[in-house]
């Protein structure tokens, strides 16, 4: 299956370099923010270095300085790489994945070759290595040796040199002119090139026990074993370099042979070696080069992936790390969007609420550009893991954000104080452990903050700084209390995940009269709060007011929240219509959470990929999978839209992409309107965007003589406009009025199309 390759580049900056994307994306187009700064394999391609990460590929053009990013997003079959590996005769690059997919990358096009993913075989099947000889592709994996022809892009064999004919790992191999090479998890084996290779009584041992990898440099089979060096005369073999460190990879380079290793201390090097096994060169940045993975000598300069710092160039003296712009790493908790600018909280806890360690931080993405604050950068944030949640203080645009485990941080003018013990109370059992799991603000600038495991949950810190705390008057496993919402009625309502339900407060005539507090439990059963499930993931307000829950088996609504202490009000399950079925809204599915766009539809992530529902909930307008989109993984872990762009943000497990959505916030007039793409280029067949619009406004396209064209209304604040006529019929090129009816029901030119054809 082949798909045309799109390709995005970057411009360049300096130490780190990176790409900043200018370009505004119509709607329905994807976006990826993968990270970038850990590096796992490095090629070398006919004018540009390929890099590998964890999750995706990029090369780098040493001439120009520009980057070009390789992803799901552009054409790829997944996210999550295992290796890379660049033929220089046929000129592809071959990708393959964490899940033993393979692609073939040409100049044009994307061959994807699933045989080894799709083979059924619960074993190892992961690719180790490539490496290339005549136009075929020698892949090291856990089956054996899988053949791979480049021209035709397929399948030719497999090669299995068990001892008994087993499957067995195969870590790296070479040839000479007379035989192949494997390293092997048996030892290092070879077989002549002309005998039949799928016969595992051809294959012949030279040394046992596991071998690591092997290379051919200058006609001597070099192959690693226990972090040492060993080369092959004939069958005998004889030690060639070790230096206690620990051997990572050993690779060939435009004539060199290359060794990059580490040491427990995250201290790494790079060394040159002679055929002889003394040292050519050897390179070493201690607090700089941490964990290389591999290397590579171009043009008179070496480079490195490592697993710490991306991709590196290295000299005698300078180390210069060379990537795109990209967010720190993977994140997985909470995102807000304040003043076009995007927060993430970017750590984590596991399914059972506890620590992971996670030591990433908040990233900040701000005019194209990723900025983080994490123990890596901020000593202060040494013992702070697990930043799971995020707000922002709308009078002077400071941040907080919690930490399971490390307290409170604030984040003002690039200056970070930690709130603990002074503020919070440490979970009961476990006195060292300020957990916060959930924060937001209300009207009168007070953050309510969820002190989870404390023996009072619920905190708040008042807009003139001073502290109160509430408790629940509800036995709570574990007192766990996580996201917090506030609704228009100024009620708090607070997620109580490990099958507690969900809480709601009103607190009355005010904070510190607490004689008139209510709280209410909504769990399973009538007469309860009528949830599907107590497994609460996620709350979200609509443009109307109702509360939507997402829980472990669907979504409940809560039509009337401000009665819910008066009139005894419950929660619904809304019944939606796919095709002839209707059922519960998500009723097998994992709502883990729900954001809101302009249009008042409800965008839905689950375990089971993303979802845009109308603003009723009764219509499935789309489904996204990783099968069906670029989406890059199925397991959503949460949600946010730009209310400006419509662009929403989406946080997988495999890493951040967005959409560009078809809604927006509505503007207050029909003013400042901008339509993208404009001019609309030839070949160009996605959505065009009319953007800046009131509330549902009328949209009508006219020729210039003021006949009618197409008619539509705005989603929000944003109108679509696929270029075609109420007859389906493309138009022709031109110019074509836009004019809009705004809330006074007049109606006025606002812009113009320009159509190219």
């Amino acid at each position: 299956m082949f798909s045309r390759l799109v390709l995005i580049f970057l411009f360049a900056s300096n130490q780190p370099k990176f790409g900043i994307a200018q370009e505004l994306a119509p709607p329905g187009q994807w976006k990826e923010y993968l990270p970038y700064g850990s590096a796992i394999k490095v090629a070398v391609g006919s004018n540009v270095i390929f890099c590998a990460t964890p999750y995706s590929v990029f090369s780098y053009n040493p001439t120009d300085n520009e980057f070009t990013r390789y992803s799901k997003i552009t054409g790829l079959a997944e996210t999550g790489i295992s290796t890379i590996g660049f033929d220089n005769i046929t000129k592809n690059l071959l990708i393959a994945y964490s899940n033993s997919n393979l692609d073939i990358v040409s100049a044009n096009n994307i061959a994807n070759i699933p045989d080894i993913k799709r083979k059924n075989y619960t074993g190892d099947k992961n690719i180790y290595n490539i490496y290339f000889l005549n136009s075929m592709a020698y892949l090291s994996t856990g089956l054996g040796i899988v053949v791979i022809d480049e021209l035709r892009n397929e399948t030719k064999d497999t090669y299995v040199p068990g001892s008994t004919g087993n499957f067995i790992k195969i870590t790296g191999i070479t040839s000479d002119p007379s035989y192949l090479y494997a390293a092997t998890t048996e030892g290092l084996k070879r077989a002549a090139l002309n005998s039949d290779l799928t016969d595992f009584h051809n294959w012949q041992i030279l040394s046992s026990g596991i071998v690591q990898d092997v290379v051919n440099f200058q006609d001597h089979i070099i192959f690693a074993k226990n972090d040492s060096l060993f080369s092959l005369t004939g069958n005998a073999t004889s030690f060639l370099y070790a230096d206690g460190w620990q051997l990572t990879n050993i690779n060939l380079s435009s004539g060199k042979l290359l060794i990059s290793e580490n040491k427990p201390s995250l201290n790494g090097r790079v060394v040159s070696l002679f055929s002889n096994g003394t040292i050519e060169t050897s390179l070493q940045f201690p607090g700089s080069l941490k964990i290389p993975q591999e290397a590579i000598f171009k043009d008179n300069q070496y480079y490195t992936a490592d697993l710490f710092g991306g991709l590196e160039k290295l000299s005698n003296n300078s180390l210069e790390k060379i990537f795109p712009n990209s967010p720190f790493e993977r994140s997985s908790g909470e995102m807000i969007i304040f003043k076009n600018k995007l927060f993430i909280a970017a750590g984590e806890v596991n399914s059972a609420w506890n620590y992971t360690y996670n030591p990433f931080g908040l990233f900040k993405f701000e005019n194209d550009y990723w900025s983080f604050y994490n123990q890596y950068n901020n000593h202060i944030l040494d013992s702070v893991n697990d930043i799971i949640t995020v707000t922002v203080d709308r009078r002077n645009e400071d941040v907080y954000y919690g930490s399971f485990g490390g307290g409170l941080v604030r984040l003002s003018n690039n200056n970070l104080k930690i709130y603990k013990q002074s503020a919070l109370e440490a979970a009961l059992g476990d006195p060292g452990s300020y957990r916060v799991s959930g924060l937001c603000y209300d009207a009168a600038n007070n953050l309510w903050i969820s002190n989870y495991g404390a023996a009072n949950e619920l905190l708040v810190k008042k807009a003139d700084s001073t502290w109160k705390t509430f408790t629940p008057p509800f036995t709570l496993f574990d007192n766990a209390v996580s996201q917090i919402l506030v609704d228009d009625q100024d009620q708090k309502w607070i997620v109580s995940p490990k099958g507690n339900g969900l809480l709601c407060l009103n607190t009355g005539s005010s904070i510190d009269n607490t004689s008139d507090d209510r709280w209410k439990l909504f769990r399973t059963g009538t007469g309860n709060g009528n949830l599907p499930d107590n497994q609460v993931f996620c709350i979200a307000k609509d443009k109307n007011g109702l509360i939507w829950v997402g829980t472990a088996t669907g979504i409940a609504l809560i039509p009337c929240p401000g009665e819910i202490f008066t009139s005894g009000c419950e929660a619904i399950l809304p019944v939606v219509q796919q095709g002839a079925f209707a059922g519960n809204l998500f009723q097998n599915e994992e709502v883990r959470t729900i954001a809101v766009d302009g249009a008042n539809r409800k965008w839905v992530g689950t375990t089971n990929g993303l979802w845009l529902i109308s603003s009723d909930g009764e219509t499935v307008i789309n489904h996204f999978t990783e099968d069906n989109s670029p989406l890059l993984n199925n397991d959503i872990h949460y949600l946010t839209i730009h209310p400006q762009t419509g662009e929403v943000f989406i946080e997988t497990f495999k890493g951040l992409c967005s959409y560009r959505g078809t809604s927006t916030e509505g503007t207050d007039k029909n003013e400042n309107v901008l339509i993208f793409p404009n001019p609309v280029p030839p070949g160009f067949s996605g959505l065009i965007g009319i953007r800046g619009l009131v509330n549902n406004a009328i949209v009508k396209i006219t020729e210039l003589d003021g006949r009618l064209v197409y008619e539509t209304r705005a989603l929000g604040g944003q109108a679509v406009w696929n270029g075609k006529n109420y007859k389906d019929q493309k138009v022709s090129s031109g110019a074509y009025l836009v004019l809009a009816t705004d809330e006074t029901n007049k109606e006025k030119v606002v812009s113009k199309i320009f159509i190219v054809r």
